[in-house]
């Protein structure tokens, strides 16, 4: 193929290996489209680079190219997955299991994630129908894998789909399995390198008795039975938004002793398409509109709502006036906490050796709760991966009991090694039933934990910057705040800069420097003198730059929450206006 679509020559050389290499006909026959289309903008962005695993592993578009997601990347990273495995684990049986959301495609990329690792000798276990990722993570240690994939995008829109990597304790690969893997990957020159041929011999489908040992253990979990039999008919609505919660949640929340859960039928189906919601995300009022409409014609006393691998979770509420307002992840996680932790302490369970798990980018309300329980707190890099590393490292020497991040994940207890909305679900109904069971509601709940430890607010701004330009832009943010970072924010002086990625903390006052003793990570954080908080995180698995606000103030009492609340909404607008990002 000439080149007269003014592409850079490694794209053009990438482009005619796809045209002229083993690929199947319908992928030529579409790439052909796109070239004489002159497509040059989805050339580029389709072949630019490979596909990397970031946080969440491999996450694209689907469709043609190397930095898309198709049979071909899915394969070669498949490939390399299995090269890698048979490397590490060379004395055993090497078994890993698969599982797949509701997106589309996710089925027949499973199929082709199988194909390659049942060819390369590695015994297969197949969930042959939708699950959750949670459970995937459960079965790898069920089962005694060494690995584990499951097919999703989580909440992405529709266009997208990913590829999430195991290891054998359940947890997605990190340092030093993750570059390892990609090295394998990258020696794969050609996609006749990866083996194809499915070996059904190598294939076991997963049955019903994995569900059941996850729900047994998932029931556990509650910390008071006694309660929820008083509350048991505790009105709740809950979607799965086309996704696949719809397995397991209502089940889980059977198992904890619920009685009156109302499925969202409008989106009870698995649908990739999402019909009724421009994005599947629960952090998304919009995704939440139908089930908080169908809340109020039940008068439910909560709304839950899971993304379409049912890992993350939103719920909704009604607040003190009587009104139905969705909770950020912050305030969930944080409320989760209290509630667990008192719970605990109630029923004699904290001995001293537990301790929970935080993100430095989620609220340090977790912080202020644990301390205030003397339970430790772990701080980790964004991604539950990394939360599930400390369970490792700290398992025999201390109970873990729950974890959480600002983006809806949440863990209680550690049999799964990854965010659950399935468990999260089952213990937000606990906690809103024990609120009920003491006359409140879980917003006077929230309230009260204010009072407590602190009035904290959190706030998001999540820019897009799409394709090949949009990641140099993203780079050239993030160099400018490295170069010239604040020197006030709202007002308040900066007193410490925190850069993950060289792995030190500066206060600028004194000059000293400390350690992270975190992984590098390209994070910026910045602390000022009033306790506000900013930090700046390029995503690893979307084409977005986020920023993180913090602010904090002491509630004296109930009454003075909105008042409160509202100074805090300013002044978080200041931030926001400060740092030029409307």
């Amino acid at each position: 193929m000439e080149n007269n679509l003014s592409l850079e020559p490694e794209i053009l050389n990438k482009i005619n290996t796809w045209l002229e290499g083993s690929y199947d006909a319908d992928t030529k026959a579409e790439l052909q489209r796109l070239v004489d289309a002159k497509d040059t903008d989805t050339l580029t962005d389709s072949f630019y680079k490979e596909l990397e695993f970031g946080t969440g592993g491999l996450r694209g578009i689907m469709g043609v190219g190397s930095n898309r997601m198709n049979r071909y990347t899915i394969g070669m990273a498949t490939q390399g997955l299995s090269n890698y495995l048979l490397k590490s684990f060379p004395d055993q049986r090497v078994s890993v299991a698969i599982a797949h959301d509701s997106r589309n495609n996710s089925d027949v990329f499973a199929r082709v994630v199988a194909d390659v690792f049942s060819a390369n000798g590695i015994k297969v276990y197949f969930f042959k129908e939708l699950r959750p990722t949670p459970i995937l993570s459960f079965a790898i240690r069920h089962l005694g894998c060494q690995s584990g994939v499951v097919l999703t995008a989580s909440h992405n829109p529709k266009e997208y789909n990913g590829y999430k990597a195991y290891w054998n304790d359940g947890g997605q690969v990190t340092a030093p399995h993750d570059k390892n893997i990609i090295a394998e990957v990258n020696k794969i020159q050609s996609v006749d390198q990866v083996k194809f041929d499915r070996n059904e011999a190598n294939i076991e489908y997963i049955l019903e008795e994995v569900d059941q040992a996850y729900l047994d253990k998932v029931a556990t979990l509650s910390v008071d039975p006694e309660m929820i039999k008083r509350q048991q008919d505790l009105k709740i609505v809950f979607t799965p938004i086309h996704g696949t919660g719809v397995t397991l949640v209502p089940r889980a929340l059977e198992r904890f002793g619920f009685t009156n859960v109302h499925v969202l039928e409008a989106q009870a189906t698995p649908d990739g398409n999402f019909p009724t919601v421009v994005y599947p995300n629960p952090e998304e009022k919009d995704a939440m509109d139908l089930a908080m409409q169908k809340a109020k014609e039940l008068d439910a006393d909560l709304v839950m709502a899971t993304d379409p691998d049912a890992d993350r979770v939103g719920m909704a509420v009604k607040d003190q006036h009587g009104q139905w307002v969705l909770l950020n992840g912050n305030q969930t996680a944080a409320l989760l906490t209290y509630y667990i932790l008192q719970a605990w302490k109630k029923a004699g369970k904290l001995t001293g050796k537990e301790y929970v798990v935080n993100t430095i980018v989620t609220t340090d309300l977790i912080n202020r709760v644990a301390e205030g329980f003397g339970v430790d707190c772990y701080e980790t890099l964004t991604g539950f991966k990394y939360i599930a590393t400390i369970m490792r490292e700290k398992e025999g020497e201390a109970q873990y009991i729950c974890g959480g991040e600002e983006s809806y994940g949440f863990l209680v207890g550690d049999f799964v090694r990854d965010k659950d909305a399935v468990s999260a679900c089952a213990m937000i109904a606990e906690m809103v039933a024990s609120a009920k069971d003491q006359g409140k509601s879980i917003f006077e709940l929230m309230i009260q934990m204010y009072t407590e430890f602190g009035y904290f607010k959190e706030d998001l701004i999540s820019l897009t910057k799409k394709g090949h330009r949009g990641a140099l832009e993203i780079q050239e943010m993030m160099q400018e705040l490295r170069e010239n970072p604040p020197q006030t924010i709202a007002g308040s002086p900066v007193t410490t800069l925190i850069d993950y990625k060289t792995g030190f903390s500066r206060n600028l006052q004194s000059g000293e420097e400390k350690a992270t003793g975190l992984e590098s990570s390209n994070v910026l954080q910045f602390l000022t003198e009033d306790g506000t908080k900013v930090s700046a995180r390029p995503s690893g698995t979307e084409p977005k730059i986020k920023f993180y606000f913090s602010v904090r103030e002491p509630l004296n009492s109930a009454e003075e929450f909105e008042q409160v609340g509202k100074k805090l909404d300013e002044k978080i607008q200041r931030i926001i206006s400060d740092l030029k990002l409307t």
